[in-house]
């Protein structure tokens, strides 16, 4: 699989040969879908919480007396048919959302997810990606002269300078490899990978 090299216009210089394993993968929709779900639930934390109808601050004398008022027999207010009443099934912090993927699953959509962005030409090779100083305004300008706006930017290592220069931009995320998600992949419309990221991806996720 060629991949596009570009320069520090952001003009393609040339092409680079990449692996066809990670990058030449047919897409598949549903495997993809279950690759970024489970990633997005497997985040999730219990932090929600309701009461029983033994934990809601209700009175346990009767509401009202069993015969001769024409309401439905009543034994106190906090049962769950009542308004303000404890939940039947409440949700507890305890709760767990996680989904299992196995580790075969997970590189092959994450495979498949880079095929399709090369495909889409949303995918191109930088020789490297660096700035001189820890200035959002310098990111912005390089990228601005690579023609990007909204990119998500995968290195071998992360340059200090890069990383806090990054971090108050909302379109742009830089990533190491090794931190690299299916979410990061599919939520930006660019992603620039520099020449030492490509050989650790091929040897990690081939």
């Amino acid at each position: 699989m060629e991949l596009k090299l570009l320069n520090a216009e952001g003009q393609v210089a040339s092409t680079l040969q990449a692996s066809d394993t990670l990058f030449g993968r047919d897409y598949n929709e549903a495997l993809v879908h279950q690759v970024v779900t489970a990633y997005m639930a497997n985040a999730r934390s219990g932090n929600r919480a309701q009461k029983t109808r033994g934990e809601v601050a209700h009175s346990t004398k009767k509401p009202f007396r069993q015969k001769g008022t024409g309401n439905a027999r009543a034994g106190m207010s906090s049962s769950p048919l009542w308004r303000g009443g404890g939940r039947t099934f409440p949700n507890k912090p305890t709760e767990n959302f996680s989904h299992k993927v196995n580790r075969k699953m997970y590189r092959a959509g994450v495979a498949s997810i880079l095929s399709q962005l090369a495909r889409e030409d949303r995918l191109a090779i930088v020789e490297d990606f660096l700035i001189e100083a820890p200035k959002t305004r310098l990111l912005v300008q390089k990228l601005k002269g690579m023609g990007l706006d909204s990119v998500l930017v995968i290195t071998d290592t992360v340059d200090e300078n890069l990383d806090l220069s990054s971090r108050n931009l909302y379109s742009v995320q830089v990533l190491e490899v090794e931190r690299t998600d299916p979410v990061s992949l599919v939520r930006f419309p660019k992603v620039l990978v520099t020449k030492g990221a490509l050989a650790k991806m091929e040897e990690a996720w081939q």
